[in-house]
C-alpha cells in the first residue's frame, strides 16, 4: 500500500494527469537499454520505435500546453541561485564557471557551475563535447587522462596542470556557453521535463532538477531515477491522481536518507531548511522572494 505521506496539507496538484514516457540517459547522452539505431538503409521501424516516438511526441505536446515552470527565465535564474546556494555557497553561480577542487568525496576534481565532477562521467562528456567544437582548447589534451580517471578518483594525468588549464578555459565565453549546454542537456532538460510528466508544479520541478544535480541520472538507489521509482511505489504522482505535496514529502525524505547512504552524517541542508521548508510553506509555484538556509548560511532572493 502506498502510503499518504507525513504532510498534512492538501494541494491541488498544478498539472494535468498525464502519461508518463521516458527515457533514461546514461551520462552519455544515449538510452541506457536501447539497441542502436538503424541504419538509412533499413526498410522499415520497428512497431515498438513507432509507439515511443508516438508517446514522445504525445508528451512533447502535452507539456507544451503547460505554464513554462521552472523553465521561465526568472525562474531558471532563480534555480541556478538555489543550487548554488548549497554547491558553492554563492548566490552568484556564474561565479562558479571557474571552480574547481578535490572536495575529498571519491570522484576526483569536481568544477564548474553544477559540480561536473572527472570521476562521474560528465566532466569528461563536457570537455568531449567542447572539443568537438573547439578543438584548440586548453582542456583537449587532457582526454586521454580523463577517459583513463572516469569512475574513480585518481588524479593521474590531470596533476598539476588540469586546475590551471580549467580556470584560464572558463575565461572564454565559450566554455561557459558549454557549461550552460550541458547542464541543460544532462540535468536540467530531462528534470524539468519529466517533473510536468509527474504532474509537479514549479516547486516540484526543483526539487527534482536538484536531485538530478547531486545524485546523479542514475537507476540505482541512490540516483535520481531510483529514488523517484522508489517514491511511485509509496505514492502516486499528480498525474496518477496523487496529492502533489504528499508525493514531495515523500521523495524528499527517500532523497535525504539516500544522502546519509552515500555519506554518513552528510549536511541534508538543501533539504531540510530549503526544498522542505518551501513545500511546509505551501510555496509549490516557488514564488518569490524567498528566504532559505543552506550549511547554517541565511540567503534572500526579492
Amino acid at each position: 500500500m502506498k502510503r499518504a505521506g507525513c504532510l498534512l496539507l492538501s494541494f491541488i496538484a498544478v498539472a494535468p494527469a498525464a502519461t508518463v514516457a521516458f527515457s533514461v540517459l546514461s551520462p552519455g547522452g544515449e538510452s541506457e537499454g536501447s539497441s542502436a539505431r538503424p541504419s538509412a538503409s533499413a526498410s522499415a521501424r520497428s512497431p515498438e520505435s513507432d509507439e515511443s516516438a508516438a508517446e514522445r511526441r504525445a508528451d512533447d505536446k502535452m507539456i507544451a500546453s503547460l505554464p513554462p515552470g521552472l523553465a521561465a527565465p526568472a525562474k531558471k535564474e532563480l534555480a541556478q541561485q538555489l543550487v548554488a546556494s548549497a554547491e558553492n555557497s554563492t548566490l552568484d553561480w556564474r561565479s562558479a564557471y571557474a571552480y574547481i577542487e578535490d572536495i575529498g568525496d571519491g570522484q576526483g576534481y569536481t568544477a564548474g557551475i553544477i559540480g561536473f565532477c572527472s570521476g562521474t562521467h560528465d566532466l569528461l562528456t563536457l570537455v568531449e563535447r567542447y572539443t568537438k567544437s573547439h578543438p584548440d582548447n586548453g582542456l583537449a589534451r587532457y582526454l586521454p587522462a580523463l577517459r583513463e580517471v572516469d569512475g574513480t578518483d585518481s588524479h593521474e594525468g590531470l596533476d598539476p596542470g588540469f586546475p590551471a588549464a580549467w580556470k584560464k578555459e572558463a575565461t572564454r565565453q565559450a566554455f561557459r556557453d558549454a557549461q550552460d549546454g550541458e547542464r541543460d542537456r544532462a540535468y536540467f532538460d530531462p528534470a524539468v521535463r519529466l517533473a510536468k510528466l509527474d504532474g509537479l508544479g514549479t516547486l516540484g520541478q526543483f526539487i527534482y532538477y536538484d536531485a538530478m544535480v547531486f545524485h546523479g541520472p542514475g537507476t540505482g538507489p541512490t540516483g535520481f531515477y531510483g529514488l523517484r521509482e522508489a517514491t511511485i511505489k509509496e505514492a502516486d504522482t499528480p498525474s496518477q491522481g496523487g496529492k502533489e505535496a504528499s508525493y514531495l514529502d515523500i521523495f524528499l525524505d527517500l532523497r535525504r536518507k539516500a544522502m546519509r547512504t552515500k555519506k554518513a552524517g552528510i549536511d541534508t541542508s538543501r533539504v531540510d531548511t530549503a526544498q522542505r521548508q518551501f513545500l511546509y510553506d505551501g510555496n509549490l509555484a516557488l514564488r518569490t522572494p524567498l528566504t532559505w538556509q543552506v550549511y547554517g548560511e541565511t540567503y534572500r532572493v526579492r
